[in-house]
């Protein structure tokens, strides 16, 4: 399996025999956006309009693709009051890599979702705060609480990303996270057997 971020929530997993695109929302970003015609796209919300690629989900729910599993669990979104769940959070497992987007969602979850989330082998979430996403005192919350092997960031500042709302940088959220990144690299390759036994963050160079 291989992972690459491409700026905010967008992030490439590639498996021999699927692509996944989450959050290709780049085109309403400033940026470009990266789906090609056979990519399987997924979206922690509402999914924009012309999207291209072959399959797009956007809610809950369980789905089978190229020997991929794909599972969507409703929660409540950081900005939605406190009855409601208008964002998705996706566990992927695909060549026996278990992976979690954690997208928007607000830094409390049920033992309903924890249950459903699992053993965890890496967690992808933004920490980029100001009111609008999880800051990095949240997703270290968020991470106690899932227990994931293996740590990405994503959605803090960026020069080029034109967010809705101003994001802290990394270097910030990495200061409320308390952990230091083990690496930072422009593609991470995993096979099972390279999930460590200890928990690390990686941090992904944005494509």
């Amino acid at each position: 399996m291989d992972l690459q971020f491409y700026g905010a929530n967008c992030v490439r997993i590639t498996t021999k025999k699927a692509t996944i695109v989450i959050d290709d929302t780049l085109s309403e970003l400033g940026l470009k956006a990266i789906t090609k015609p056979d990519d399987i796209n997924l979206f922690t919300r509402p999914k924009p309009d012309n999207i291209l690629g072959r399959l797009s989900i956007d809610s809950p729910g369980e789905y089978e693709v190229s020997d991929t599993s794909i599972q969507g669990i409703a929660a409540r979104s950081h900005i939605d009051e406190s009855d409601s769940q208008t964002t998705t959070i996706f566990k992927i497992i695909g060549e026996d890599i278990r992976v979690v987007v954690l997208g928007h969602a607000f830094p409390e979850l049920n033992d309903i979702q924890l249950e459903a989330l699992g053993t965890i082998d890496i967690l992808i979430l933004p920490v980029g705060g100001n009111g609008y996403t999880l800051d990095g005192v949240e997703a270290l919350k968020m991470i106690k609480k899932i227990e994931p092997k293996l740590v990405i960031p994503t959605h803090y500042a960026d020069k080029t990303v034109k967010y809705e709302v101003p994001q802290s940088s990394l270097e910030d959220a990495l200061k409320d996270l308390a952990m230091e990144p083990k690496e930072t690299v422009p593609k991470l390759k995993l096979k099972p057997s390279d999930i460590p036994l200890d928990m690390q963050l990686i941090v992904l160079e944005r494509q």
